[in-house]
């Protein structure tokens, strides 16, 4: 069981991330985590090589990129990024995004936990590093 506000919390590329099931307490399946993205947030057209990622809207404005197009969807609707499918999300309004995400099979935890780790150094993240530690989990970054 993971109660609200009792999971892992991290600060990821400026997004709040609070895990509610990890691969630990899924025996490997699937991670799953609350993602609050700030107005103009989220991350660039990339796919993935191991995982696939269902995304649900909890609330906010946002826009899905998926098929060479962007594609505004209200909260309460689920979309289904399978793995190889070149993919991004932007909160397009002007209050925080919220999120439920859940990655098939578990392991993206272990990515935000490297990736903070760069966020957290003086002088901010080396963003070639980012970038293959991205690499080195399946995560890849394409031009739309």
């Amino acid at each position: 069981m993971s109660l609200p506000g009792q999971g892992k919390s991290m600060t990821v590329f400026g997004d709040e991330v609070e895990f509610v099931v990890t691969g630990a307490q899924s025996g490997g399946r699937f991670t799953q985590w609350i993602e609050t993205t700030q107005p103009g947030g989220g991350p660039p057209p990339h796919y993935h090589t191991r995982e696939d990622e269902n995304f649900y809207v909890i609330e906010g404005s946002v826009e899905f990129f998926q098929e060479g197009k962007w594609l505004a969807v209200a909260p309460g609707t689920a979309v289904f990024m399978p793995k190889g499918v070149v993919h991004a999300f932007r909160n397009a309004g002007s209050t925080p995004l919220k999120m439920l995400i859940t990655t098939v099979p578990s392991g993206f935890e272990n990515f935000f936990d490297r990736c903070a780790v760069e966020f957290a150094k003086e002088g901010g993240p080396d963003m070639s590093r980012l970038v293959e530690i991205a690499g080195e989990h399946g995560i890849h970054f394409v031009q739309p």
